[in-house]
């Protein structure tokens, strides 16, 4: 399957996301635990809503970012299936007397299939199975069908996570293909990247401050929730002021181009000024990227991957105001 190109998706397009992992977490004092664990409001987490989490390392750094929601009696932590073990077996290891159990949802048959849908065409396809979709981004609905989490928009248009069955699957994906361009993984990631959603991955573990990869402006942050591991140095950074960088959106024509790998301004060629976070393929023989980098170097807009005679990173329009706070 060919790479699409962000004009495909933004006309409309499902994908299945096969490299995702789910975290579940049972019991009474489940949400009171991630609370303490977590950079956002886990205890007032409603069941129309998702939101996004981080998990810091003691100086603050993010070892893992989640989408998050509950039913019922369980919180679900949705993340890169790759660090999925790692990061659930270290939450584990501070359960301690919490009345809470982790486990790994991911093959759990109610969320078998993960399919990304977004697009102009999106909403009306949708409205084949739901009678009422979510209204804002970050909105959830439990269906009998399955699980449908409005994310990020992009593009101009509403994004959607639909959780389903095998067996739902079997009809839903034909039906919405027929509708809808088929896509894989790289599409649902060029969307994200789209929407300046960053994802930690493996190869980024413990690189960034929430703020680095503007985590706070996308209501992954709570500023005002008690301590987690990091916090200080989260709260720190935000009210005075230790990091000039932010998260950024650029095209790069080159595929080789990776997450963890470096970036450097023509201006100052000796030390790197930034690292790519998630970069997909664009469908034009390269990739588009958000890459975490210097403002100043932003504001210049002369940078290059790998070294300062590396392939240059043409800078595209964010979907939201890149606010310089005096990191």
């Amino acid at each position: 399957m060919s790479s699409l190109r962000s004009t495909q998706l933004a006309d409309g397009f499902v994908a299945r996301i096969p490299d995702l992992g789910l975290i579940a977490l049972d019991g009474e004092e489940s949400a009171n635990f991630l609370h303490n664990q977590l950079t956002n409001d886990v205890e007032h987490l409603g069941l129309g809503e998702a939101r996004l989490a981080g998990y810091c390392s003691p100086k603050g750094r993010l070892l893992a970012s989640f989408l998050m929601w509950r039913s019922a009696s369980t919180i679900y932590l949705q993340l890169p299936r790759d660090i999925q073990a790692a990061v659930q077996k270290r939450l584990s290891m501070f359960v301690l007397r919490a009345k809470t159990k982790l486990s790994d949802a991911t093959e759990a048959p109610a969320n078998a299939v993960v399919l990304g849908i977004g697009g102009a065409q999106a909403p009306a396809t949708l409205q084949a199975w739901f009678d009422v979709l979510p209204a804002r981004p970050y909105a959830k609905i439990d269906h009998a069908l399955g699980t449908l989490i409005r994310v990020a928009d992009a593009f101009g248009a509403p994004r959607y996570q639909w959780l389903m069955s095998a067996e739902t699957a079997e009809t839903a994906l034909p039906a919405l293909e027929s509708k809808l361009l088929a896509g894989n993984g790289n599409a649902w990631q060029l969307s994200e990247i789209h929407a300046g959603v960053p994802q930690i991955a493996k190869a980024t573990q413990e690189q960034f401050v929430p703020q680095m990869v503007n985590y706070e402006l996308l209501g992954g942050v709570n500023f005002k929730k008690g301590c987690y591991p990091g916090q200080e140095i989260v709260a720190r950074s935000q009210y005075l002021g230790k990091l000039k960088r932010r998260t950024t959106l650029v095209s790069i024509s080159d595929l080789s181009a990776v997450a963890g790998m470096e970036v450097f301004a023509t201006a100052d060629p000796e030390q790197p000024c930034g690292m790519i976070v998630n970069a997909a393929p664009n469908g034009n023989g390269g990739v588009d990227a958000l890459v975490e980098m210097k403002l100043a170097a932003i504001e210049a807009g002369s940078v290059r991957l790998g070294s300062a005679e590396g392939t240059p990173l043409t800078f595209l329009d964010m979907p939201y105001v890149l606010e310089p706070l005096d990191l």
